[in-house]
């Protein structure tokens, strides 16, 4: 029996709307296109109040938690984040601050990025590839950077972009059937069934 993966995406926008979730819905809807998955998106900016001066995970209130569970056992992660000073959000640090430094290893996680032009397209590279790496991620090949001009009302529209982001999903369909053959259904998930 195949239960769906837990693709959980994560957005560091610190508005909404946001663009960097507008990012991550699209990624989403491509990986849900290929792979049957339940989705969640994980908004960090409607989450800033409750993250605001915690210092210890047991301090955050329950929908923190919640939140960093989801990522905590999501089989695929999407990651988005806008570009601030060059780098991700500090939001977006703080939250995976809180996650456990072993609960990400070999997960497959797609790591895209929003920014005002393209001067820091590198920063998927520079930034979130070293923090994804020291949870032992499985960064995918392919990142997404998009600017402002890649979207139209929020909602992705730059054809250049769509065609980016189907070639990183397309990519990266060979390391999720890796974790779908390494997550097998457990006995409470066929009772749950």
């Amino acid at each position: 029996m195949t239960r769906p993966l837990r693709l959980v995406a994560v957005s560091g926008g610190l508005q909404r709307p946001s663009k960097a979730a507008a990012l991550a819905e699209h990624l989403m809807d491509l990986i849900a296109e290929e792979v049957l998955c339940e989705q969640r998106l994980v908004e960090l900016g409607q989450l800033a109040p409750q993250l605001a001066g915690a210092v210890w995970r047991s301090h955050l209130p329950e929908t923190v938690e919640r939140d960093l569970v989801a990522v905590e056992q999501a089989d695929i992660l999407v990651v988005t984040t806008p570009v601030y000073r060059g780098s991700y959000t500090g939001l977006f640090k703080h939250f995976f601050d809180f996650i456990h430094q072993d609960a990400l290893i070999d997960k497959p996680v797609l790591l895209a990025a929003t920014g005002g032009s393209e001067r820091h397209a590198l920063m998927i590279d520079h930034q979130l590839r070293p923090l994804f790496s020291f949870f032992q991620t499985r960064t995918l090949p392919l990142g997404v950077y998009a600017t402002d001009k890649d979207f139209v009302d929020y909602r992705v529209q730059d054809e250049a972009l769509i065609q980016r982001a189907a070639l990183a999903v397309q990519r990266a369909l060979p390391l999720i059937a890796l974790t779908r053959h390494a997550s097998p259904v457990t006995a409470e998930e066929v009772v749950a069934a």
